[in-house]
């Protein structure tokens, strides 16, 4: 799968630390959802995600567990972010999940390496 998930209002807040925080927090649920990080990169204002996940998995209920806590956790221990995201929410309610079945691995992998600043 190749997630996308959006900063609250695009606001650029994203930093290597807080993207790697976040990465952390991706791999560790991910575990509780039998689902593995593949590629992750960020730029200032969202993150692209390759994961791979068993087929039962529950993807909404495990990405709407991840975007709660990560949310959470990311305005907690990165005070510098409340000053352009002053409410509870980090990501935005909506998110992009796409399959990957048709693509070969290593053209998305490319593909997600590349995003990010410029």
């Amino acid at each position: 799968y190749h997630l996308v998930l959006v900063v609250k209002y695009r606001r650029k807040v994203i930093d290597d630390a807080i993207s790697d925080y976040a990465k952390d927090m991706f791999v560790r649920l991910g575990e509780n959802y039998n689902i593995s990080l593949v590629e992750w990169n960020h730029d200032i204002d969202h993150v692209h995600i390759l994961f791979k996940a068993h087929p039962n998995t529950e993807m909404s209920k495990f990405i709407n567990a991840y975007k709660s806590a990560s949310s959470r956790l990311i305005k907690k221990n990165f005070p510098q972010v409340k000053r352009k995201l002053w409410k509870e929410y980090f990501w935005s309610r909506s998110f992009c999940l796409l399959t990957t079945g048709g693509s070969p691995i290593e053209v998305i992998k490319k593909y997600i390496e590349n995003q990010g600043m410029k």
